[in-house]
This record gives C-alpha cells, sequence and structure tokens, in this order.
C-alpha cells in the first residue's frame, strides 16, 4: 500500500495544482471561492487539460487503428495459414510473420491504448485528491500540493445539486446524494454506449465487422455501462462528474474525427466522399505502406526484392551462349583430312 502510495502521488501533486489553477481563475471573475460552481468548473477545467494535452497520442491513436483495420485481410491469411498447427514451430511462425506484417507496415497494436493508460493515473490521483479532502480539511493529513486546509475545507462543503462532491453512493446519509450518483452514473453509461456505438455503426468497414477488433467493440458497446453501474456507486460525486465530462470529450471528439477523417471502407467515409464530390473536391485515399512488398515504396525508397521462400529450391537460370556457327549455312564437308593422305599427280 505504502508503494501505489509513493507510486500515485507526483499524480495527486499533478491534480491538485491543475484544480487549484482553475479554481483561482473562477474565483477572480467573480464565482465564490467555496461555492460548488467553482469547484464543479474546476473539475471540468481538468478534463479539458488532460484531453488537451493528449490530443497527439489521440491522433496516433487514429492512424493505429485505421492501420489494424487496413491490414487485416492480410491478418487474416496468416491466421487461416496456421489455423490448424498448434505445435510450437507453427505458433512461433506465426507470431513471427504477424510483428513483421506490423514492422512493415509501421502499425503498432498498443497504441489505441495510449490514451487510456496516461490518463488512468490521473484519474486515481483525483480520486484521491477528493478522497483525501476531509481528512486535508480537519488536519488529520497534510495538504496536497497547493491545496492547503482552507481550500481543503471549501472544497469539501462545496456542493452539486445538494450533494457534497466527496460524498459516494455507498453509505450516503441522504437521497439527495443517491439521486445525484444515480443521475451521473446514467449519463455516463448512455454517453459511452453513444460512443462506440457511433464508432461502430458509422466508423467500420463492413468486411471488419467479423475480425476480434469489432468484436471486442461489440464486448465494450454493453460491457461499458454494466461496468459503470456496478463500479460508480463506489467512486465520489466529483469523480463520477470528471468521468462524465471525459465521455462527453470523447463522444464530441469522435464525432469530429468520424465527420473528417473516417476510416477506410466505412459509411462515414463513402458521406464524407459524397459530400466533397458535391463541392468539387476530391479526397485523398489512406493507404498503408509496406502491405504490398514488391510494389511499395516506403519514404522514396523501394522495396527490397522478395527472397524465396526458406526450404524452397530455387531453380537456376541458365545463361545459354549462342555457337559461333549457329544462324549459318552449314559448311559441305571437306573431303580431305587430316588422316587422308595427300597423293602427288
Amino acid at each position: 500500500m505504502q508503494f501505489y502510495t509513493s507510486l500515485i502521488y507526483p499524480f495527486e501533486w499533478i491534480v491538485s495544482w491543475i484544480l487549484y489553477g482553475w479554481h483561482t481563475l473562477f474565483t477572480a471573475i467573480g464565482i465564490p471561492s467555496g461555492s460548488g460552481v467553482a469547484w464543479v468548473l474546476s473539475i471540468v477545467g481538468l478534463v479539458v487539460v488532460m484531453r488537451g494535452a493528449m490530443i497527439p497520442l489521440f491522433v496516433r491513436q487514429i492512424h493505429a487503428s485505421r492501420r489494424m483495420q487496413l491490414i487485416q485481410p492480410e491478418m487474416q491469411k496468416i491466421q487461416a495459414k496456421y489455423k490448424n498447427k498448434k505445435d510450437p514451430e507453427s505458433r512461433q511462425a506465426m507470431t513471427q510473420e504477424t510483428m513483421d506484417l506490423y514492422k512493415r507496415t509501421g502499425t503498432n497494436p498498443f497504441s489505441s491504448c495510449m490514451p487510456i493508460l496516461v490518463q488512468s493515473p490521473f484519474f486515481f490521483g483525483l480520486f484521491r485528491v477528493l478522497n483525501g479532502l476531509k481528512d486535508i480539511g480537519s488536519g488529520k493529513t497534510h495538504p496536497i500540493g497547493p491545496i492547503s486546509r482552507t481550500l481543503a475545507a471549501q472544497a469539501e462543503g462545496s456542493t452539486l445539486f445538494g450533494a457534497q462532491l466527496s460524498d459516494k453512493f455507498i453509505g450516503a446519509h441522504s437521497l439527495t446524494v443517491q439521486i445525484v450518483t444515480i443521475l451521473l452514473i446514467v449519463l455516463m453509461s448512455a454517453s459511452t454506449f453513444t460512443t462506440q456505438r457511433q464508432l461502430m455503426m458509422k466508423n467500420m468497414p463492413a468486411s471488419a465487422l467479423d475480425n476480434p477488433f469489432a468484436k471486442q467493440q461489440k464486448m465494450l458497446l454493453y460491457a461499458m455501462p454494466l461496468f459503470f453501474a456496478i463500479s460508480g456507486v463506489n467512486f465520489p460525486i466529483g469523480v463520477l462528474l470528471y468521468w462524465l465530462t471525459t465521455n462527453v470529450w470523447s463522444m464530441c471528439q469522435q464525432f469530429y474525427v468520424i465527420r473528417r477523417m473516417p476510416a477506410p471502407g466505412s459509411p462515414a467515409e463513402k458521406a464524407m466522399q459524397e459530400r466533397h464530390a458535391k463541392r468539387g473536391k476530391t479526397v485523398k485515399a489512406f493507404t498503408v505502406k509496406g502491405l504490398d512488398k514488391d510494389a511499395d515504396v516506403a519514404d522514396g525508397v523501394p522495396a527490397e526484392p522478395t527472397k524465396p521462400v526458406s526450404g524452397q529450391r530455387q531453380q537456376p537460370s541458365r545463361n545459354k551462349k549462342r555457337k559461333p556457327n549457329q544462324g549459318k549455312a552449314a559448311q559441305p564437308a571437306s573431303p580431305i583430312t587430316e588422316n587422308t593422305p595427300q597423293t602427288k599427280n
């Protein structure tokens, strides 16, 4: 537990400074320091800073997702090649061919997980900050960054629709807290469901609906709302508000991406092409270099010629030399040979 506390503390410190900065800004424009509006807007501002900083990672995620969709036919060929082979050599060869495909096409399957992995420590940092406001305000624990004892007491006493930001559904002493918590969980679930459904219905080509990536998306479509319903009752209202704001950001961001940078072969791409065709514009197709090793060119350098597959003997090509007399009329044989003595007249 001590190791986890030491590991998460830097993220608590960053979260507290971002909250403090936004709170200072809102109080400077006239919002009361101890009001729930100031602290709710500070949490929203935290989401804006976090998600804004992760835009480069999100762009990488988009490209990685596109590449994964475009290389699915090659992936299916590799899987079909080793479908009924369970021996270690075949499994190792399948893994090697898959990694070669990733390397050749510049695809990183883990790029799609980076925004979630980067955001998770800050999420738990906010959880610990909100969970510790009561102890900081009462003097039981030390302040976190600029969150002093006075500010912690103000944040602890601030409310959203009559419920304190540090209250939870579990152990709630009023019906108001339970109603606000359930409302936030429902909104979180609805925004997540809308985001996932938008991704599957508009931004996935028909050929990609039967691959493992599509199956994963289908599972998330129904599993994430259930996850929110189960886990949301254990989180403070401030964390639920952060979660809801993040979901709304993701939904709006994905709507923009689907409209402007849709996946190749998807209904969204077809709709974008129709929009551009009406305006007389052309759309540059998104391609993945390295799928065709014989014809592809990466960064202006032609791909290396394909080497013969190991275990197959390459037939040597004969270099047929032309004989000196080939193509000329045959000369009649001389009646006199070396072995025939010449006679004198």
